[in-house]
């Protein structure tokens, strides 16, 4: 599935065309096809998004840093993603509560996912300090 952008945003144009006809006649289906459209979306960019993840890891393994520390960059933005395209859907239906509560529980996990990270920069800021690590 190797699409541009320019496919992309023809995709997303199509839809949301569709989408603005469809909506004086049925509203649910014009928002079962948004997220349809945004999901068909998403699973194009993360398929191409590939070779840029690779990269990521190269240069960070390159500059010494630990595998786990790209993982939890890779994670993160998983969680941004998806988070992103949740709250999108959920406005798209008019649920404007779900959205932000949606939001929320992505900024919380991002908060848990990276305390490794948090616990690894306290440890060395204390050790910088003379502190007992």
């Amino acid at each position: 599935m190797n699409m541009n952008i320019i496919g992309i945003a023809g995709i997303a144009i199509l839809t949301a065309i569709i989408s603005v006809m469809l909506k004086r006649y049925n509203t649910e289906y014009a928002v079962v096809l948004s997220i349809a459209a945004g999901l068909f979306i998403l699973f194009a960019v993360f398929a191409n998004i590939m070779p840029a993840v690779k990269e990521i890891s190269t240069f960070l393994k390159s500059a010494g840093l630990s595998s786990k520390y790209t993982g939890i960059l890779l994670k993160t933005l998983g969680i941004c993603f998806l988070t992103q395209f949740a709250a999108d859907s959920c406005r798209d239906a008019g649920e404007d509560a779900l959205a932000s509560k949606t939001e929320i529980a992505g900024k919380v996990f991002i908060v848990i996912i990276s305390l490794p990270l948090f616990e690894e920069i306290a440890k060395t800021a204390t050790e910088l300090i003379g502190g007992k690590g």
